[in-house]
C-alpha cells in the first residue's frame, strides 16, 4: 500500500471550501477520520493564522492571477438604498446601482429571484453558482434541478412559489462568501422579503438560515423544525412568518443519505401549506 501524499495548503483550502459549498458547518467528531500520519504532521506544522484578519479581502477567480479586492469596509452605510426600494422592479434596479458589493465586478449576471412574486411561499438559499450566474436565474442548475424535483410531490413549481437567495451575485469559483459580502447584501434580501409579504418562508442552507434568523446554529440542528423569522425594525412587516430551515439541494448532491431527513422537511412543509390554506378559505 503506498503512502499518502500530504495535501498542498490550496488542496487543504479547496477542500474546505467544497465542505462549506455543501452545507457542511459543523464537525460531528474531535479529529478527522482516515487522515493520514504525514498529513496530521503537516497540518501540525503549518502557521496558525487569525480567525479574522484585520483587513478582509475578497479574492477573484480561483484560477491565475488573484488581485485582491478590498471587502465593503461599513456594510452598515449601504441598507439606505434597500429600504427605499417600494416594489420588487425598484429593488433590482437598486441592486443594478449597488457598489456595496464587490462581488458584482466579478459575476456575469445580477441574479434576483425567480418564480411567482405573488407566492405566498418564498425560498431563500445561499448564493448563485455559475449555471445561475450565466442565466440571471436563481437555482437553474443541477441544485435547482434536485430542488424542483424535491418539491414536485409537494405541488410546488417555480408557478407557485417564489425563490431568492441572500447574495445577488456569484462568489468566484462558487466559494463561500464572505461576512462582508453577507452583510452587504442582508438588507436587500430583508427588503425583498418584505415586498413579497409570504405566509412561509423556507431557507435553503446554513448560510440564508444563520443570517436571517441571525444564530450560530447550523443546518442540522435547526432543520426540521419550525422557527420564527423575526422582520428587522422599520419593516412594515410587523408579525413574525413562519420558517423551516432545510438542507440546501447542494448538500443533498453530496450527501444522498441525507435525502431521508430532507423528504421529511417537505413533508413538515406541505402540512404547513394545508394548514394555511384551510386558514385563508376559512376566513
Amino acid at each position: 500500500m503506498t503512502t499518502p501524499q500530504p495535501l498542498s495548503p490550496q488542496q487543504l483550502l479547496g477542500a474546505l471550501e467544497w465542505q462549506l459549498a455543501a452545507g457542511a458547518d459543523e464537525a460531528i467528531a474531535d479529529q478527522p477520520n482516515m487522515v493520514s500520519r504525514s498529513r496530521q504532521s503537516a497540518a501540525a506544522s503549518a502557521p496558525v493564522l487569525p480567525e479574522k484578519p484585520p483587513t478582509p479581502i475578497i479574492k477573484g477567480f480561483a484560477s491565475g492571477p488573484q488581485a485582491a479586492i478590498p471587502a465593503p469596509t461599513a456594510p452598515a452605510a449601504y441598507p439606505a438604498a434597500s429600504v427605499a426600494a417600494q416594489s420588487l422592479a425598484d429593488l433590482k434596479e437598486e441592486l443594478s446601482r449597488f457598489e456595496g458589493c464587490a462581488l458584482r465586478h466579478t459575476a456575469m449576471n445580477l441574479v434576483f429571484s425567480d418564480g411567482n412574486p405573488a407566492s405566498s411561499v418564498m425560498f431563500i438559499g445561499e448564493a448563485p453558482g455559475e449555471d445561475e450566474d450565466r442565466q440571471g436565474k436563481p437555482f437553474v442548475g443541477v441544485s435547482g434541478k434536485l430542488l424542483d424535483r424535491m418539491l414536485a410531490p409537494a405541488g410546488l413549481d417555480r408557478t407557485n412559489i417564489y425563490i431568492s437567495n441572500i447574495l445577488f451575485w456569484r462568489p468566484p469559483g462558487n466559494r463561500s462568501p464572505t461576512d462582508a459580502e453577507i452583510a452587504s447584501c442582508l438588507p436587500f434580501a430583508e427588503r425583498h422579503i418584505a415586498l413579497i409579504k409570504p405566509k412561509i418562508l423556507v431557507l435553503l442552507g446554513g448560510v440564508a438560515a444563520k443570517s436571517l434568523l441571525r444564530t450560530k446554529e447550523g443546518i442540522t440542528r435547526m432543520r426540521g423544525r419550525w422557527v420564527d423569522y423575526m422582520p428587522p425594525l422599520g419593516s412594515e412587516l410587523t408579525e413574525p412568518i413562519p420558517c423551516l430551515p432545510i438542507y440546501h439541494p447542494a448538500y443533498l448532491l453530496r450527501q444522498p443519505a441525507a435525502k431521508r431527513q430532507a423528504w421529511n422537511d417537505i413533508l413538515l412543509l406541505m402540512k404547513r401549506i394545508k394548514a394555511t390554506n384551510a386558514l385563508e378559505n376559512k376566513e
